[in-house]
């Protein structure tokens, strides 16, 4: 799976994504930490990667602005990340790369939710 993980995403879900054999790039690599979030998207858009982040304003991003990339927003604190990363390696298996970026995904602690993208165009 190709991923673009947003600057608010722990160093520890970055290598356990890498070590699941994803294909992980930090907005931090691209020189873009400090870039607007609406670039970001546009950036995963533009690399045809799945954005994961931490920030639940990329919701209003993508159903009310329609800037329409497949994210994953993890609820994940250090408290629960085990368990939101198990959850966020059956959502990777579960659905294929074409789908994740065609939808918003929630990540919690034993469960997701997955919402389809609908283009307004």
């Amino acid at each position: 799976m190709k991923l673009l993980l947003d600057q608010d995403v722990y160093e520890v879900t970055a290598r356990f994504l890498n070590e699941l054999g994803h294909d992980v790039v930090k907005v931090s690599q691209l020189g873009m930490s400090r870039t607007p979030d609406e670039e970001n998207l546009v950036k995963a858009l533009e690399l045809r990667r799945i954005f994961v982040t931490r920030d639940r304003d990329y919701g209003n991003l993508v159903f009310v602005k329609g800037i329409c990339a497949g994210v994953i927003f993890l609820r994940i604190l250090p408290s629960n990340k085990d368990e939101v990363h198990e959850e966020l390696k059956h959502v990777l298996e579960t659905y294929d790369h074409n789908d994740l970026t065609q939808a918003f995904v929630v990540v919690e602690v034993r469960r997701h939710r997955h919402r389809k993208i609908i283009s307004k165009k």
